[in-house]
């Protein structure tokens, strides 16, 4: 059994794959790194699944995956690691930015007692800016004790199989092992330019799906486990404030009497806001327990 499988999605990189296999190649034959390379075509429009298939051939550490249309990265990966069979795996891009020969040094770090080591890039990319706001937020949000959360990463097989990754969210593997207690460590990486095409991750609408992702993760970690947290006191705060504006609609009324009808409209609205909220957490906390279950029946059957 290969000791690393090593996960690589591809979409029309056709140019990048032979530079890139033949630099494993070198690696291997040079390290004698024992390690399976699993490219996976996501639907590639170019050569790249024909040109995939060719070097599958000529290299014995080689298995090609093709999925028939784009279904992202995620998918890619979690395609890869149904089909490898490696104690870890590691998770490498296609378009040349990353060399083969980082992967030694992530082993060498997880050797020392950690479950997911990334790379942290250095050198000259176009997105550093966006880079650094992303990872600063990931940090302050989910406590990651890494610099960059994206770069190329080496996980312990059951970590990955321990996480739900949903749509584009390979890129909170990290958070998310965080949030399970795995211990995470880093490694400096040399980023090289691309050689070849264009990123196909760019554009600015993925700013936004970005931050929109990292909210629904931090939803998931913090309030999936402790749903009452979260709609208790959002409950508690409009029930709160229903108090005393009735309080004050009170006082105006009987007091002052200069009685204000939609502050009573105001008060009811608040109140019944405020139960929902509370019955919404304890029905949440119901569904978490039943999920929990689930999970712990499912780990007992692969056990």
């Amino acid at each position: 059994m290969p000791k690393i499988s090593v996960i690589i999605p591809a979409y029309n990189e056709d140019e990048s794959i032979p530079v890139l296999l033949d630099e494993f190649q070198g690696l291997i034959s040079t390290t004698g790194l024992d390690c399976e390379v699993i490219l996976v075509d996501d639907g590639s429009e170019d050569r790249t699944y024909e040109v995939a298939k060719e070097y599958e051939k000529k290299y014995r550490f080689m298995k090609v995956i093709r999925h028939r249309c784009n279904f992202g990265k995620t998918e890619a990966i979690l395609s890869g690691l149904k089909n490898s069979t490696g104690e870890f795996v590691a998770l490498m891009d296609a378009d040349l930015q990353y060399s083969p020969e980082s992967i030694p040094k992530l082993v060498n770090k997880m050797e020392q007692g950690f479950d997911i080591v990334t790379g942290w890039k250095k050198g000259k990319y176009q997105k550093r800016f966006v880079s650094s706001v992303y990872n600063r937020i990931s940090r302050w949000l989910f406590k990651i004790p890494i610099h960059d959360q994206n770069a190329i990463k080496l996980v312990k097989r059951e970590v990955l199989e321990d996480m739900s990754l949903r749509k584009d969210w390979h890129r909170y593997i990290v958070a998310l092992a965080c949030d399970k207690g795995y211990k995470i460590g880093e490694v400096e990486v040399e980023l090289r330019p691309r050689r070849y095409g264009k990123s196909k991750y760019g554009g600015q609408g993925r700013i936004l799906i970005g931050i929109l992702d990292l909210v629904a993760v931090k939803f998931q970690v913090s309030f999936m486990h402790k749903p009452m947290l979260l709609f208790g006191s959002s409950g508690s705060v409009f029930f709160i404030l229903g108090i005393i504006i009735g309080i004050i609609a009170l006082y105006l009324r009987f007091v002052r009497e200069q009685g204000f009808r939609p502050l009573l409209y105001l008060v009811i609205l608040l109140i019944i806001i405020g139960v929902l909220l509370f019955m919404l957490g304890f029905l949440a906390e119901i569904l978490s327990g039943i999920l929990e279950r689930i999970k712990r029946l499912e780990k007992e059957k692969l056990q």
